[in-house]
C-alpha cells in the first residue's frame, strides 16, 4: 500500500485528498484499488486575488498559507508524497510564471500548472476510473474555466477548455450575491460566445452528458434539497436545471433559503454554474446528465503519479 496526497489548487477551493493505493495497480486504476483517507477543503476564493489580470501578493500569501496547512495535514496522516496541481486561476493570470515560482519557494512544493486541455483529459481519465464512458460529452464546470470532452469509442477525442467558469462569471457579471435576471442574461450571452466556435459541442445531437467537478455536484445537491432530500441527485435533465432557475426568478427568497441549506459555500456561484450547465445541455440537445463519482484528482493520481 502506498499513501499519496494530491492538492488541487483551484479558483475557488484548494482541496487536499490523501489516497491509499494498492502498490501494483497497473496502468488502469480501478475503483477498488484505492481509497480516500483524508479529504480536506479550504474555500480560498483565489480568483478574487486577480486584479487587472495579475495575481496579487495577498493572493500568493493566501495560497501559500493554505498549501502549508494542507501539507501539515498530509504529514499528520503519514503521507510522504504530496503532489500539487493548479488550474485556471494560476494559468490564466498575466504573472503566472512568477506567481508559481514564489508559491513554490514559500511552500517547498512543486506546482504542476496544467493546461485547460490537460485538465479536460485528466477529468476524463478520472471519471472512467469507476464507470465506462463510451460515447458522449463530459463536462467540468470549474471556478475559472469550463472543460468539455468529446468521447467516442471510449476515447477522449477532443478536449476543450474555455476561460469562463462559475466563479469568474460571478466576479465579472454579478453585483450582489444572487444574480438579477439581467445579470443572468449577461452570463448567458458571454458563455454563448465562448462555445460558439466549438463543433464538438454544437454538432453532437442528443449526446449523453456526464458531469464532474464541484459546480455540477452543487447543482445536484440543490436539486436534492428542492426535492426534500439531503442527497444529491445522480442524474439531471434540462427541466431540472430550469426548475432551479425558475425558482430564482419567481421566488428569490425561497431560492436563497434552499441554497443556503444545500450549498452554503457555493451560494454565489451555484446560479452561474446552472446557467453554464443549461447552455451546454441545450447546445448538445442532451436529455440527461449523469454525475460521475470521480474526476480530475483521481485522473491526476492515475496518470501523473502512478503511471508517471
Amino acid at each position: 500500500m502506498q499513501r499519496v496526497g494530491i492538492i488541487d489548487l483551484g479558483s475557488n477551493t484548494v482541496r487536499l485528498v490523501v489516497f491509499d493505493v494498492e502498490k501494483d495497480v497497473g496502468k488502469r486504476l480501478q475503483a477498488g484499488e484505492f481509497r480516500e483517507i483524508l479529504n480536506e477543503r479550504a474555500v480560498a476564493g483565489l480568483s478574487a486575488y486577480v486584479v487587472g489580470g495579475a495575481f496579487t501578493d495577498a493572493g500568493i500569501e493566501r495560497a501559500t498559507d493554505i498549501l502549508k496547512d494542507h501539507l501539515k495535514s498530509a504529514k499528520n496522516v503519514g503521507c510522504k508524497e504530496v503532489r500539487v496541481f493548479a488550474t485556471a486561476v494560476l494559468r490564466n493570470c498575466s504573472n503566472s510564471t512568477e506567481t508559481v515560482a514564489t508559491i513554490e519557494k514559500g511552500t517547498g512544493l512543486a506546482i504542476d500548472l496544467i493546461s485547460g486541455e490537460e485538465e479536460a483529459h485528466l477529468g476524463f481519465v478520472g471519471a472512467t476510473v469507476s464507470q465506462d464512458i463510451n460515447e458522449g460529452i463530459l463536462l467540468d464546470i470549474g471556478g475559472g474555466s469550463t472543460e468539455f470532452t468529446h468521447v467516442q469509442h471510449g476515447r477522449d477525442l477532443m478536449n476543450v477548455s474555455v476561460s469562463q467558469g462559475s466563479v469568474s462569471s460571478y466576479a465579472d457579471y454579478v453585483s450582489c450575491i444572487l444574480p438579477t435576471q439581467e445579470e443572468c442574461a449577461r452570463i448567458t450571452d458571454a458563455f454563448t460566445q465562448q462555445i460558439a466556435r466549438y463543433a464538438c459541442i454544437q454538432d453532437t445531437r442528443e449526446s449523453a452528458l456526464f458531469g464532474i467537478g464541484g459546480s455540477i455536484r452543487a447543482v445536484a445537491k440543490l436539486l436534492g434539497r428542492m426535492a426534500g432530500s439531503d442527497k444529491a441527485q445522480k442524474t439531471m435533465t434540462p427541466k431540472d436545471v430550469d426548475r432551479i432557475l425558475a425558482l430564482l426568478r419567481d421566488d428569490p427568497s425561497q431560492f436563497a433559503h434552499t441554497a443556503v441549506k444545500a450549498v452554503p459555500d457555493r451560494l454565489h456561484s451555484v446560479v452561474p454554474g446552472c446557467l453554464i450547465l443549461r447552455m451546454l445541455m441545450a447546445a448538445a440537445h442532451a436529455k440527461t446528465l449523469t454525475v460521475c463519482k470521480y474526476g480530475v484528482r483521481e485522473g491526476y493520481l492515475r496518470e501523473r503519479v502512478l503511471n508517471a
